[in-house]
């Protein structure tokens, strides 16, 4: 019974710690921290859409970071993504803005505070016969640095 006791215990603290663990590493990075993670999918409504450290995914976003901080894109959707900065300092990148298969990424990183503001082409679907409701989004982000 002791044993048991001990077990369910350490299980419940274990979960615990992952998912505290989980919900810190995702709000810092929307308040300000040194990396993020943006991954672009496929949706029937809209087309794609983005979402920042397994946040909803939306068409517009916004996110927060250091000075010095990256943004990995991961490219997830049908269909390849030029990223594209459309205003702000000049950033530095590691890894080509084309992100021209699924799985592929691009790195950017930002020297200099001051909001920066991307958007991405969209190429041809991979796959034949993708349908999709409505209008493609318009893939907006701005990305404060402080």
């Amino acid at each position: 019974m002791n044993r048991r006791l001990i077990t369910v215990a350490g299980l419940i603290l274990g979960f615990a710690v992952v998912a505290t663990a989980g919900t810190v590493a995702s709000g810092a990075a929307l308040n300000g921290a040194k990396i993020a993670k943006i991954v672009i999918h496929h949706q029937l409504r809209g087309c794609h859409s983005w979402s920042i450290n397994g946040g909803p995914f939306r068409a517009s976003q916004s996110v927060r970071i250091d000075r010095g901080g990256t943004i990995t894109f991961v490219n997830n959707d049908v269909m390849p993504h030029k990223l594209i900065e459309t205003s702000g300092p000049t950033v530095r990148r590691d890894g080509k803005a084309v992100m021209g298969h699924m799985g592929a990424s691009a790195k950017v990183v930002f020297p200099k505070r001051g909001l920066y503001r991307f958007t991405t082409k969209v190429g041809e679907d991979y796959m034949a016969g993708v349908k999709t409701i409505g209008e493609d989004n318009v893939l907006r982000l701005n990305v404060t640095v402080r």
